[in-house]
């Protein structure tokens, strides 16, 4: 049995939790309405973390816990845990389709400083997996 989590409407005069582009919300609505997943949300994570800072991952989940902080942006509940919470608060999630990268998600967050290897800020010679 679901559990219902009350979800938070996010208005302009408070600091969003978290927020999807235009871009981003009408992508997720295409997929749910393409696969029949009433009742799902987006689950937005941290998916781990190295030298060249954190990385997010995304699902479709309808398993919502006590300790989600859920909120309706654009149209779209998205669940975000406790752990993850501190990293995503103030994030924006969009969707970009690049002619030469794809199509796809992206999350910019103000609490997650990102290093690369051509600013110096990576000391791992090179052996991870950090986009310049």
């Amino acid at each position: 049995m679901l559990q219902e989590l009350e979800t938070k409407k996010v208005t302009s005069a408070e600091t969003a939790i978290i927020t999807l582009t235009t871009a981003a919300s009408n992508a997720v609505k295409n997929i749910l309405a393409e696969r029949k997943l009433d009742g799902y949300a987006l689950r937005v994570y941290v998916a781990g973390g190295g030298c060249c800072g954190v990385s997010f991952g995304m699902a479709l989940d309808n398993n919502f816990r006590d300790v989600d902080t859920a909120v309706d942006t654009n149209g779209v509940k998205v669940l975000v845990d406790e752990v993850s919470i501190e990293y995503l608060r103030g994030a924006t999630v969009d969707f970009v389709n690049d002619p030469v990268r794809g199509a796809g998600f992206a999350v910019d967050s103000p609490n997650v400083k990102s290093h690369s290897h051509d600013d110096g800020g990576c000391d791992c010679g090179g052996s991870c997996s950090c986009q310049n």
